[in-house]
C-alpha cells in the first residue's frame, strides 16, 4: 500500500495538473513496482512560496539568482 507525499509551491497549480500528478504517480509506480492503484495513495501538499527554500536561500531569491545568471550568459 504506497503512500506518496508530492510537496509542490503554492503557485496556481490547477485541479486538472494534479490530476495528471496523481495519475502520472500512480502510473509509475504500477510500472516500476506492481502496485495496486487502487491501494495507492497520492498526497500533494501545497506549500507557501516563503516556506521553501533550496540551495540555502528563499525560493524567490533562488529564482532570482538564477534569472541573472541565465541573463549574464
Amino acid at each position: 500500500m504506497p503512500y506518496v507525499n508530492v510537496k509542490i509551491t503554492r503557485e496556481g497549480a490547477t485541479a486538472a495538473q494534479k490530476a495528471e500528478i496523481i495519475a502520472g504517480v500512480t502510473d509509475l509506480l504500477v510500472r516500476v513496482l506492481d502496485k495496486d492503484p487502487a491501494t495507492t495513495f497520492v498526497l500533494i501538499d501545497e506549500v507557501a512560496l516563503e516556506d521553501w527554500g533550496v540551495g540555502g536561500v528563499p525560493t524567490d531569491e533562488f529564482r532570482r539568482r538564477n534569472r541573472a545568471r541565465a541573463e549574464d550568459a
